[in-house]
This record gives structure tokens, C-alpha cells and sequence, in this order.
């Protein structure tokens, strides 16, 4: 009853920048929090950023001063601008939502992805 969909991957430079773009679309009454993941290939899901209600978002030490979260709550929307791209950023970037709907049922989907290639 809810999906997530993530953009904006692509092939980038290092020290380049992408945007990427989350929603969360359905049977939605709120949207508690939003994350994204990235998973290298050959290696384990780990986790990028994660916005909550708090004001300071979580963020991987590999990422932090480079990459951003930022989210739209009227529009379900989450977003993570990179900047300063590095090679070892290469990965598929998919987006969790976990939230409740309608009488409350609560859900914690995962999107797709999306392949975020960073050359040297």
C-alpha cells in the first residue's frame, strides 16, 4: 500500500555532486522517518543518512561534511545531496520510509534504488 521510488543516480566525476530524490507515495497518514542506505558491490548495506522528527540528523562518518539530508514532509519527500564524490561513494542507494497509515498500520518499505557510479 505504500511505495518508495528513488532518482537523480547517474555516472559522475570524482569531486562531483548528485542529488538524489526519495518519495514515499500511498496510504500514507505520516512518514516518521527517512533513510538512505547505499551497498557497494561485494560488500554489506550500510547505512548513508537518516532524518527524523529531531532536528540533527544521523549521518555515516565516511559521508558527514559531504553529503546532506534533507527531507519535505508535505510531500513524503526525502532528499541527499552529495558533493566532493569519491570513487569509493560508487554504490546502489535505495531509501527506507517507516511510517503509519489509516488506523494505523505502520509500514517500513524500501525503494528500488538507484546506482550511483563515481570515476576517477
Amino acid at each position: 500500500q505504500v511505495q518508495v521510488v528513488e532518482s537523480g543516480g547517474g555516472l559522475v566525476q570524482a569531486g562531483g555532486s548528485l542529488r538524489l530524490s526519495c518519495t514515499a507515495s500511498g496510504n500514507i497518514v505520516q512518514v516518521n522517518a527517512m533513510g538512505w542506505y547505499r551497498q557497494a558491490p561485494g560488500k554489506e548495506r550500510e547505512l548513508v543518512a537518516v532524518i527524523t522528527g529531531s532536528p540533527t540528523p544521523t549521518y555515516a562518518a565516511s559521508v558527514k561534511g559531504r553529503f546532506t539530508i534533507s527531507r519535505d514532509i508535505a510531500k513524503n519527500t526525502a532528499y541527499l545531496q552529495m558533493n566532493n564524490l569519491k570513487p569509493e561513494d560508487t554504490a546502489v542507494y535505495s531509501c527506507n520510509a517507516d511510517g503509519f497509515g489509516p488506523d494505523y498500520y505502520t509500514f517500513d518499505v524500501w525503494g528500488p534504488g538507484t546506482p550511483v557510479t563515481v570515476s576517477s
